[in-house]
């Protein structure tokens, strides 16, 4: 018998199974096909990405480690909150220049 009215058979023989499951189980069901779909979809994903990556010699490169940088700025209520000037200013930095001070005066100062 051919495969293909092997399928055909079977997918009939499937279909009255469906109709007579309960709607938990056609939902238990349903979760468990999204989720091989899911994963299904992330592998074959990651391979055609890598598939272009080769087609595109495309190398991935490691980014360069930065050095430790040193805080630069201290919270006057809590010396424990320091801030090294780089990226997004800390709550306590914005409301204090809110509030009219400048940020000068939250320099750390360091002996030579």
């Amino acid at each position: 018998m051919p495969s293909r009215i092997k399928a055909t058979r079977e997918s009939q023989m499937d279909r009255t199974k469906l109709g007579k499951m309960s709607i938990e189980e056609l939902w238990t069901l349903h979760a468990e096909v999204a989720d091989i779909l899911g994963r299904r979809m992330k592998a074959q994903k990651a391979k055609l990405e890598m598939r272009l990556r080769k087609v595109l010699g495309v190398v991935e490169q490691k980014r360069r480690p930065y050095p430790k940088v040193l805080p630069k700025y201290s919270n006057p209520k809590n010396p424990d909150e320091t801030w090294s000037g780089r990226g997004k200013q800390p709550r306590w930095v914005a409301s204090q220049l809110g509030s009219g001070k400048r940020l000068d005066q939250f320099l750390i100062r360091r002996s030579a």
